[in-house]
């Protein structure tokens, strides 16, 4: 059984519907489930599940609807934000890799498309020298041919996760509010062993950017913040000591105060961060061993 999972804060109506529309039109889909953390959404398919919860993250809203999800019996839960279109048939080639019998796949994600150009707009996330993400194919023009690749790091703007993954990564850490908490949940998962794809014969539209352009100064500090946060959690002395200088550069800009919030508070994580890793390397000597 697969559910979709479409997380939204404060999407035009028109575009929450044209999201859901073609999430409901599309192929092998049982359960559509809407979470609302705006309080305003009001979904015009009365097949829809409509979740309302305090606004507490993209990965909090995106928790609660797993937990929807399994209650309703899915093995395969995908997740979208609402500022997409999937295309009819964007779930099997999906599914089919997490089904595979000789891999331990976790998630499959498709090729995302800038709704507007016809673009590449992600085929995954790719970390660069100083922590920051970015999309893989960014700008690209689409391939020929369709193809399936090992994928390092999946976006959460739209992937197919199988609910074995979910369960044992526990889903995202919603201590990150927003951005990042997909490159988090992906390091997690790979750490437990599971692997990714990315599929492009799964194709999904995305406009972009829609609910957040608005709070441009909270979004700015999220994504330092939390870039940080991965970094001290995940990479290597070389990468931290990148992504600190990177912070440091940052406070030159405006807004300076927004900037050196979010250094401070990367920094002020960092002990949690290097505690967790050190846990989790004990914990894989322990099984090793």
């Amino acid at each position: 059984m697969i559910a979709v999972v479409v997380v939204t804060f404060s999407a035009p109506a028109e575009m929450l519907d044209r999201c859901v529309a073609s999430v409901v039109a599309s192929a092998d889909v049982d359960v559509v489930i809407v979470v609302d953390t705006g309080g305003h959404a009001n979904p015009n398919d009365s097949d829809v599940t409509l979740i309302r919860v305090p606004n507490r993250g993209y990965g909090a809203a995106a928790n609660a609807g797993f937990e929807a999800a399994r209650e309703a019996g899915a093995d395969m839960i995908g997740l979208l934000n609402d500022d997409v279109e999937v295309t009819p048939d964007w779930i099997p080639p999906l599914a089919a890799q997490l089904d595979s019998a000789s891999h331990r796949v976790g998630c499959a994600q498709p090729m995302l498309l800038d709704a507007n150009v016809g673009q590449i707009n992600s085929l995954g996330v790719r970390i660069g020298g100083d922590g920051a993400g970015v999309d893989i194919g960014f700008g690209d023009e689409p391939p020929a041919q369709p193809y399936v690749v090992d994928l390092e790091l999946f976006t959460g703007g739209a992937v197919l996760f199988s609910s074995e993954f979910l369960e044992s990564t526990g889903g995202f850490d919603e201590r990150y509010f927003l951005y990042y908490e997909d490159v988090d949940l992906a390091r997690r998962g790979k750490q437990l062993g599971w692997e990714y794809r990315i599929v492009t014969a799964s194709v999904v539209h995305h406009a972009g950017g829609v609910s957040t352009g608005a709070l441009a100064d909270r979004t700015r500090f999220l994504q330092e913040r939390n870039r940080l946060w991965v970094a001290f959690r995940f990479a290597d002395a070389a990468t931290v000591r990148r992504a600190l200088w990177l912070s440091v550069r940052r406070l030159r800009r405006r807004p300076v105060g927004v900037h050196a919030r979010a250094l401070a508070s990367g920094f002020a994580g960092a002990p949690v961060r290097i505690v967790e890793r050190v846990r989790v390397r004990g914990d894989q000597k322990t099984k090793a061993g």
